[in-house]
């Protein structure tokens, strides 16, 4: 489904999983974006962004907002948060003994010696690299991803997907790459996340909001004004 110029596949879960198992195959650079209003809203004024948006291989609907555009059009988008997908990547690597690499914001509320041992308690059968990274100098930063199939970075968008499509030429290697925006920070517990029936029911904002209420501003441009500009430019065409 088209959305604000942005193609979103319309995927369940299992399929989205399949998708996965599928680029984890395939020897050569695939990208995964996990898609949310913001991330829509901020390909309207960056060129670059949309450019990477429209030539990743996979978009899944992560924010609500997404799933909201989707119903105004009469089609059911299931929602699939980016932590979650982020987790079944790592159980999926683990079960095949994969490395991955993890680019970290060296600002960030984790560093990556803290993630690692994160990942490694669920998942020690991984093989981790990865390194602190000076997000707005990372252009000289010499990356030593060596073998790795798979690359997670949390740099936010859109640098993170900007970031990581750069290395599709650099890294052989390279079989799926992601951004993970704040992710991590729930495999430390440095951030605790929503309890799972306000996810299941599409509240995981509510809880956001609650436990930081100067998110008020993207939750309503995520819930109210993105949902408008959508049928807007809906009923326009």
């Amino acid at each position: 489904m088209d959305i604000l110029g942005i193609p979103i596949d319309v995927l369940t879960r299992e399929e989205i999983l399949l998708r996965v198992k599928t680029f984890l195959k395939e020897p050569k650079f695939h990208q995964i974006a996990t898609i949310n209003p913001e991330f829509l809203r901020e390909a309207e004024k960056n060129t670059d962004f949309r450019t990477v948006l429209l030539d990743t291989d996979l978009c899944v609907a992560d924010g609500f907002g997404i799933v909201l555009a989707g119903l105004l059009r009469g089609t059911y988008i299931e929602r699939f948060p980016g932590t979650d997908l982020m987790n079944e990547i790592l159980s999926l690597a683990n079960e095949q003994t994969l490395s991955v690499y993890l680019a970290v914001n060296k600002d960030g509320l984790s560093s990556f010696e803290e993630i690692k041992m994160a990942i490694l308690k669920k998942y020690p059968r991984l093989i981790i690299d990865g390194a602190n990274i000076d997000v707005w100098n990372f252009g000289n930063w010499k990356l030593e991803i060596g073998n790795s199939a798979i690359i997670l970075c949390n740099f936010g968008a859109p640098v993170q997907e900007l970031f990581l499509t750069q290395l599709k030429a650099d890294f052989s290697a390279l079989r799926l790459a992601m951004g993970v925006g704040g992710s991590f920070d729930y495999l430390t517990g440095k951030q605790k996340r929503a309890p799972q029936f306000l996810r299941a029911i599409g509240l995981e904002w509510l809880w956001r909001l609650i436990r930081q209420p100067k998110r008020w501003r993207r939750i309503w441009n995520a819930l109210v004004v993105f949902p408008f500009l959508f049928l807007s430019a809906t009923i326009k065409k």
